[in-house]
């Protein structure tokens, strides 16, 4: 088991109990100490099945700072990361991230995403994904009219949320989003694993 799957089954159990999950792990050389990367998102496992339309909130700054928390005292705790010093970065997935399961795809539900699946790629608001499939409203065009897209999961390759500067109408499924980068949050904590010295650092993002 790598370093990076060691620490993923580490983190799991203590992150359940703040209604998140481990999104991926990474480890990396960065001079003479490592740089541990830890993406977390909400846990979704709660909602009904049957609830395939509702937003799912973003998560907080305050979420992410209490995630960066019970990261840091439960790598302390262990010896997962032995005595090597480390930088420890715990963020939410960018917009820019790979929309792979359907899990992924289900947080996005409201958002504008583009789709790559095994027909082509079309790009539109996501407006359901349920247990098989997923929807796209696709805004109309001066060549063509709006239409509504359905895919099976299965066919489908990746997504990428779109970046959104500026929607038509506030506060509806295409008003004013307050998170086009919802997932920006992140928190970092410069680590000495021989003396346990911490630095904590501003929280890094666009927000």
């Amino acid at each position: 088991m790598s370093t990076a799957q060691e620490i993923r089954a580490t983190l799991e159990p203590v992150l359940a109990p703040l209604g998140l999950v481990v999104e991926d792990v990474s480890v990396s050389p960065a001079g003479k100490r490592r740089l541990v990367r830890v993406l977390v998102d909400s846990d979704i496992s709660g909602l009904d099945v049957a609830d395939t339309t509702s937003p799912v909130p973003p998560l907080s700054l305050d979420a992410v700072a209490d995630a960066t928390r019970a990261v840091s005292d439960e790598l302390d705790a262990s010896d997962v990361m032995g005595q090597s010093p480390y930088v420890l970065e715990v963020s939410s997935p960018g917009v820019g991230r790979p929309l792979a399961s359907r899990d992924q795809l289900r947080r996005q539900v409201g958002r504008l995403v583009e789709i790559v699946h095994q027909s082509g790629t079309d790009t539109g608001r996501l407006t359901e994904v349920g247990s098989d499939t997923l929807e796209l409203h696709v805004a109309a065009t001066k060549k063509t009219p709006a239409r509504h897209v359905t895919l099976d999961l299965d066919g489908v390759q990746r997504g990428t949320v779109q970046v959104e500067f500026k929607r038509a109408d506030a506060g509806g499924p295409d008003g004013d989003d307050a998170h086009d980068d919802p997932h920006a949050d992140a928190h970092e904590d410069t680590r000495d694993g021989t003396d346990g010295l911490e630095q904590a650092a501003a929280p890094e993002g666009d927000h």
